[in-house]
This record gives structure tokens, C-alpha cells and sequence, in this order.
């Protein structure tokens, strides 16, 4: 069986990380291969990426998605490649699991194995726009990843030079957060020092596939595909779910395109940091994936768009008691039917 370039340069960054397939490093078992070639065989498939089981599940049981009659999944690397239709679009659904580093892993293996034509992310988020409710799903324009940081040492300040910037390593483009400004005796901001000084976001560190290899390019605002966040303009106007158990929301919950989403390693449950994301950043979505993921397709020239449902507001300050625990499931759901409109749309 002939092998594919692509696939021969997967075996190829098997072999260089070290992963052991069935206790043989750098290789694909045969069977896999083939049905890797079976699946591919069928055309080009629109990629969903999903953080979790929980907001996994409502997609599986839609009645518009269909598994592939013949081969419903492959199973490769801890992960489970879900194949089928949603609608008319043939989909290959695959699970990340939690983090930054989980979803980076998940996206490119899906990328490597598969011909993928774009990719779609879905999940809820933390809010950090007080303009917006719990069920509203974000469609933002930007990611960020948000927790690569220089921390500066004690008695350095904005003018100070980084460890490193010199070498082109670090930068004070993007900005700072002074942590002794979120001190308890901060009044008129004018606050004691903090020995936990000043933390420098950063850039990540790309290597395009377009570009020379080890070429270093930086990457802080990743843009999502101008023609899949127009497309998204038509799912505006989409009836979401607004009530859970005779528990309504205020209003009724709303599709909105915003400028800002960002990610990081950090569950954000702290409305002070909350705030400060909103108004440094003008964020919106807050997550734990879905940079990863827009950074690695980046990378990859490979068409993306996110759809994030707000499920609580970071940090407490709703109206709304257990705001999380009670609508979770329901943000869960208005995700997933935002992801099928749009789905239906890019058939169209």
C-alpha cells in the first residue's frame, strides 16, 4: 500500500517525539494504516475538535450527525476519531481533554492523519464581558494564548529590560499585570510594592509550514478564516435555549460575533483577574483550549473557526445563584446547535 507524503512525515515525527505505537516506537501498526487510507479515500472532512465528553455528548446524540456505517471511529494515541456526516458535511469528531496542551496534541494528530479541509472548535467558556449572559454563544474573531509569561524580578519595572529581550526572546509590547495593583490596601491607585512584581505576557513561537523550517515567528492575536467568520454572521439570528427545569434566563440567550477570546492553563473563577482580562484585552470567552488549538491550524494553514457558550460569569457578580452548575448543560447544548447551523451553511 502506497503511503501518502503526509503520512510519511507523521511516522517520521513519531519517530523524532518517541511515541510508542503498541510498544513499537516510530511506526503505525499496518491495520491502522489502512484504515487511516479507507477513511481518507472518502474525500475531504470538516474537523470538530471538543474539549469534553460533557460537551461532546449532545453532538453525538444529535439526530443530525450519522456515524460512518462501516468505520464509526479509529482509535490512535489516547484519542477516539469519531467519523460520519453532520448534515451533508462529512465530520471526523475528536475529544481533547483538558488544556492548552491537550488540545494542541488532539489538533495536530488530527491534521497528520486526516485530509481535513478546516476546523471547528466547540465548548463553553467562563464570560468576561458583564454585556453578555450565561447561554450566549461567542463567536470571536481572535485567540490569544494568555498564560506564556516573563516574570520579572523584584525591583524592575516597565522601563527595565527582561531577562532575555535582548536576544529577541521576550517582549514588553504586549503589556504587563502589576500585581501590587490588586493589593487589599490598593486605594487611588497608589499601592504598596508586591514581591511578586510584574508578570509580561508573551507571544507564542510559531513555525509555519510555509515558511523555512526553524524560522522562529510570533504569534499573539491568531485571526480566525475571514470567510468562516463572515459565514457566521447568517447563525446571529439562531433561537438558542433560554430555560433549564422551569429555571429561565433573563433573556433569551444569543449568537454574537465579538473581537476576543483567550486561553490559558487557568480555570479563571476570580472576578478581579476576570476584570482586568475584559479591559486589557476586551476578552470575552475565557477557555483552557481553544488558542491551542487556533495556534496549531495557524501554523498549519488549515481553515478555523471556535464557537464558545458562555456558561458563568468568571469570578462570581450574576444575578443568577449556582449560574454554572445550573445552566452548564444547556450552554453545552446552544454550542452545539450554533456548530450545526453553521455546519449546515458551509454545505450551502
Amino acid at each position: 500500500m502506497g503511503l501518502s507524503l503526509r503520512r510519511v512525515l507523521f511516522v517520521n515525527f513519531l519517530v523524532v517525539v518517541g511515541i510508542g505505537i503498541n510498544g513499537v516506537c516510530g511506526s503505525i501498526p499496518s491495520s491502522t494504516l489502512r484504515k487511516i487510507d479507507r477513511i481518507n479515500k472518502e474525500g475531504s472532512y470538516v474537523g470538530i475538535i471538543v474539549p469534553n465528553s460533557f460537551e461532546m455528548n449532545p453532538l453525538l446524540q444529535s439526530p443530525t450527525f450519522l456515524p460512518h456505517h462501516n468505520l464509526p471511529y479509529l482509535d490512535f494515541s489516547g484519542r477516539r476519531f469519531r467519523i460520519g456526516r453532520l448534515g451533508t458535511e462529512k465530520v471526523i469528531i475528536v475529544m481533547t481533554g483538558l488544556s492548552m496542551l491537550n488540545a494542541g496534541i488532539a489538533t495536530q494528530l488530527l491534521l497528520n492523519l486526516f485530509k481535513v479541509k478546516g476546523v471547528l472548535h466547540y465548548g463553553i467558556a467562563g464570560n468576561a464581558n458583564p454585556q453578555l449572559q450565561i447561554g450566549d454563544v461567542t463567536i470571536p474573531r481572535f485567540w490569544a494564548h494568555t498564560g506564556l509569561w516573563n516574570w520579572q524580578r523584584y525591583g524592575d519595572g516597565p522601563e527595565d529590560e527582561l531577562a532575555l529581550e535582548s536576544n529577541g526572546d521576550y517582549t514588553r509590547e504586549i503589556g504587563y499585570l502589576r500585581f501590587s495593583d490588586y493589593n487589599n490596601g490598593t486605594n487611588c491607585n497608589i499601592s504598596s510594592e508586591n514581591l511578586l512584581n510584574n508578570v509580561w505576557y508573551q507571544p507564542e513561537e510559531i513555525f509555519s509550514v510555509n515558511e523555512v523550517p526553524e524560522q522562529r515567528q510570533h504569534a499573539f492575536w491568531v485571526p480566525v478564516n475571514k470567510h468562516y467568520f463572515a459565514i457566521a454572521e447568517r447563525v446571529e439570528g439562531l433561537r438558542l435555549g433560554g430555560c433549564v427545569n422551569g429555571t429561565c434566563l433573563p433573556r433569551p440567550p444569543m449568537v454574537v460575533r465579538v473581537e476576543r477570546g483567550i486561553s490559558s492553563n487557568t480555570f479563571v473563577d476570580n472576578r478581579a483577574y476576570r476584570e482586568y482580562l475584559n479591559s486589557k484585552f476586551n476578552a470575552t470567552a475565557i477557555d483552557m483550549e481553544t488558542a491551542a488549538v487556533a495556534l496549531v491550524c495557524h501554523q498549519q494553514n488549515m481553515p478555523f473557526i471556535a464557537f464558545r457558550s458562555l456558561s458563568d460569569l468568571a469570578g462570581g457578580g450574576s444575578a443568577l445563584s449556582n449560574e454554572a452548575g445550573t445552566f452548564a448543560a444547556l450552554a453545552a447544548q446552544n454550542a452545539v446547535d450554533v456548530l450545526i447551523r453553521f455546519t449546515s451553511l458551509l454545505s450551502s
